[in-house]
C-alpha cells in the first residue's frame, strides 16, 4: 500500500512485545480507561494479544509503528476483531482502514464467515464506529460472553468468500 510522504506502508504479523508496539498498545489502553468506565473497558493487554487464537498485525512505514489491529477466534466460524489502533501520527492517512481491510482479508483467508466488535459508545469512539460501519459492519447483541452495556457498541459482519 502507498503512504503519504514516505515509502510503501508494510502490514504483516507481529508480536505485541516489540517496544513500540508495547507503546502504542499502553496509549491504547490509557485511551479506554480515559473515556469509559473500567467495567467497560474490554481491550486486551500485550500479553492476552501474544496469546493462543490471537493473530496479531501491524502496519509499518520504512519500520516504523503506523497501527495494530488483533483477530481473536471465538467459535467455529466466528471471530472478533481487537486492539484497532492507528499511531497518533499516523491519523487521518487510511491506515485504519487498510489494516481493516487486511484483517477482513486474512479472516476470510481463515475460512471465517462471521467477524465481532465491541467498540464504545461514547463520542470518542465514533470516527471507528463510522469505520466499520463504511466496511459493512452493523449493529448487533452483546456476542461471546459480553453483557448489554450502555458504553459498549457491538458490531458485526458476515463474510463472503470474496
Amino acid at each position: 500500500m502507498a503512504g503519504t510522504g514516505g515509502g510503501t506502508i508494510q502490514i504483516g504479523r507481529d508480536t505485541p512485545g516489540r517496544q513500540d508496539v508495547l507503546q502504542l498498545l499502553g496509549e491504547h489502553l490509557a485511551d479506554m480507561y480515559a473515556t469509559s468506565p473500567p467495567e467497560s473497558v474490554h481491550a486486551l493487554d500485550p500479553a492476552a494479544l501474544a496469546g493462543p487464537g490471537i493473530s496479531f498485525w501491524t502496519a509499518r512505514q520504512d519500520s516504523r509503528l503506523l497501527g495494530c489491529a488483533a483477530l481473536k477466534h471465538l467459535a467455529s466460524g466466528d471471530a472478533e476483531i481487537k486492539s484497532m489502533r492507528t499511531a497518533n501520527a499516523a491519523r487521518g492517512r487510511g491506515v485504519a482502514s487498510a489494516l481493516l481491510r487486511h484483517v477482513l482479508a486474512e479472516a476470510r483467508d481463515s475460512g471465517y464467515e462471521r467477524l465481532f466488535l465491541e467498540t464504545g459508545s461514547q463520542e470518542f469512539f465514533a470516527p471507528a464506529r463510522r469505520l466499520y460501519e463504511r466496511h459493512g459492519f452493523v449493529g448487533c447483541p452483546p456476542f461471546a460472553g459480553y453483557e448489554a452495556d450502555p458504553n459498549s457498541v457491538f458490531m458485526s459482519l458476515r463474510l463472503d468468500a470474496g
